[in-house]
């Protein structure tokens, strides 16, 4: 088991594509509010009726690039809207086959980032686009996840975790919400009365590692509210460069 900093939650969920198995799962089915990693099924959903051949349109091109490459939070309020909000989120538990993955509290339908996720589903959503996807979606998708830009579009450095330990062969999703700064912070001051913590700082960090996608890697964490991003950013960093990671190749400087 994986030494969790303290104060920290930590959901943990690691496999491998080549042998079909998990080879880490620690608190993987719990469920922290998803942040920027909703932005998997939202570009998803947008896919999913458009085939045989999924030609995505210049304007939507442009805006799907900014919203998975530097995690643009304008690009994804767009499509949550036009895609039905968590309307969406229920056609992609269905698709998918997720168990953990629930839509926003009632009282806050516009806040995407307030959907439910486990790192277990977040493994399902890349086994989806690496495994069952048809072709284009895959390519489209994954194109743009291995081309993350180093800052968000807030300005936030998002090459904390994955990022931060492997190389050259990765893709990423981050997430992150609640720190001071960031586009959404403050924009809650009453927030709903629900199970899922919406108050702690939350720092995620997915996506895949190795030659052709091998491993792939799911780090959510919740951090006391107020931590400075720069802390969590370093403990997920740590907590990644931990796990044992087939196929991947760390940045010397991080590696064990």
């Amino acid at each position: 088991m994986t030494a969790v900093p303290p104060g920290v939650t930590a959901g943990i969920a690691v496999f491998d594509r080549e042998t079909g198995q998990f080879v880490q799962q620690q608190n993987a089915d719990h469920q922290f509010r998803s942040a920027s990693v909703v932005k998997l099924l939202i570009v998803l959903d947008f896919l999913a009726e458009r085939g045989p051949r999924y030609d995505v349109p210049p304007a939507d091109r442009a805006r799907l690039e900014l919203m998975l490459r530097s995690s643009d939070d304008d690009a994804a309020s767009y499509y949550w809207d036009e895609l039905g909000g968590g309307d969406l989120v229920d056609r992609m538990v269905l698709r998918l086959g997720l168990t953990h993955t629930v839509r926003p509290p009632a009282t806050h339908p516009g806040f995407w980032g307030y959907v439910a996720i486990s790192a277990a589903d977040a493994v399902r959503i890349y086994r989806y686009i690496l495994d069952r996807a048809p072709l284009p979606v895959r390519e489209f998708v994954m194109d743009l996840l291995h081309r993350p830009t180093r800052y968000g579009t807030d300005g936030f450095d998002q090459f904390f975790g994955i990022a931060s330990v492997f190389d050259p062969d990765f893709s990423v999703k981050q997430g992150w919400s609640g720190f001071l700064g960031s586009s959404g912070y403050g924009s809650d001051r009453a927030k709903p009365d629900s199970a899922l913590d919406l108050v702690s700082d939350a720092l995620h960090t997915t996506g895949t590692v190795g030659v052709d996608d091998r491993t792939i890697v799911s780090v959510f964490t919740l951090h006391p509210s107020g931590t400075p991003y720069e802390q969590a950013y370093a403990a997920v960093t740590q907590l990644t460069a931990a796990l044992t990671v087939p196929g991947g190749v760390r940045i010397q400087a991080v590696g064990q």
